[in-house]
């Protein structure tokens, strides 16, 4: 049986798993970083690194120790390679080359939205080849036509801001708290989605790809003008958003007939109201959805 021992610090969450060759996942260890940049509203990525240095010998060792294996009886080593923040990637990057140098193993140097594209195959045994998949984090928003491990055609990307980043500004912005996302989806409960008259940038074009910057500035002079609360523009940054994404995706299903199961990824796919419009997207375009488990979707 292979095992792989996997390690992550691309931004504010560090990770160490091990993994089969026959994607059972052995253990798995997560350390956020939620505390240290609540009081900036966002990630510090020089506090970013430095909690990587702390937490990232203690979590392999918990891994390990979870799963009762040995590092000798691990067959590889991979760490995330990029992209992502530079003194973060360099902390795992950094600590997989010394273990594999001292237990002699090879090291697999991984692309961090490749690990997002194959992650939701870790969790659904029937999830095949090809799928599409909507990418959508707090630094990228993709789709992407994924033929195999290694095969990827990039059919979209944002052309200035990710979907996620929209969330995190909104947040501070409106001072909802950190992280940006949950807080965003959590006011948005109580919210009026209609209430605030919010851009939805190149929906109804043939322009393929995502554009949020404008969507961002929009939000911001809703919250200065003091005439909307703050649930409310929430409420309707969270659709504006979901209706661009809905709107490409749309899109791509019917640029590519044979795809038959859609696929979602990253941090702002635990956004429940993104999945529901998602599951309705799937029945109408009679394609399954397959939506990792939430602790699936961050950085891991």
């Amino acid at each position: 049986m292979t095992i792989i021992l996997g390690l992550e610090s691309s931004c504010d969450e560090t990770a160490a798993a091990l993994v089969t060759g026959e994607r059972e996942i052995l253990s798995h260890k997560l350390a956020g970083q939620e505390e240290a940049h609540r009081p900036y509203g966002g990630v510090v990525p020089e506090i970013a690194a430095r909690a990587h240095v702390e937490v990232m010998t203690p979590l392999v060792a918990a891994a390990l120790d979870e799963a009762k294996i040995e590092l000798d009886r691990v067959d590889a080593i991979a760490a995330t390679a990029g992209p992502g923040l530079i003194g973060g990637v360099m902390v795992g990057l950094m600590t997989g080359k010394a273990l594999a140098l001292a237990a002699d193993k090879p090291l697999i140097a991984v692309n961090h939205l490749e690990g997002h594209a194959l992650s939701p195959r870790l969790t659904d045994p029937d999830l095949e080849f090809p799928y599409l998949l909507l990418l959508v984090s707090g630094g990228h928003c993709q789709i992407l036509r994924v033929e195999g491990v290694g095969t990827y055609r990039r059919l979209a990307t944002t052309i200035d801001d990710a979907a996620g980043e929209a969330f995190d500004k909104t947040a501070k912005a409106l001072g909802l708290g950190f992280p940006g996302g949950p807080a965003v989806e959590r006011a948005a409960k109580d919210g009026d989605p209609k209430a605030v008259p919010l851009p939805r940038p190149l929906t109804g074009s043939r322009e393929p790809h995502f554009s949020f910057s404008g969507l961002k500035a929009a939000v911001l002079r809703a919250q200065q003008s003091g005439d909307y609360a703050a649930e409310d523009i929430a409420a309707s940054l969270q659709a504006a958003v979901i209706d661009c994404l809905i709107d490409r995706l749309e899109m791509q299903l019917e640029a590519h007939p044979d795809i038959e199961t859609l696929v979602i990824a990253g941090g702002v796919a635990a956004n429940n109201a993104l999945r529901e419009r998602l599951a309705a997207l799937g029945e109408q375009a009679g394609v399954r959805l397959v939506a990792p488990p939430p602790w699936l979707c961050t950085d891991n």
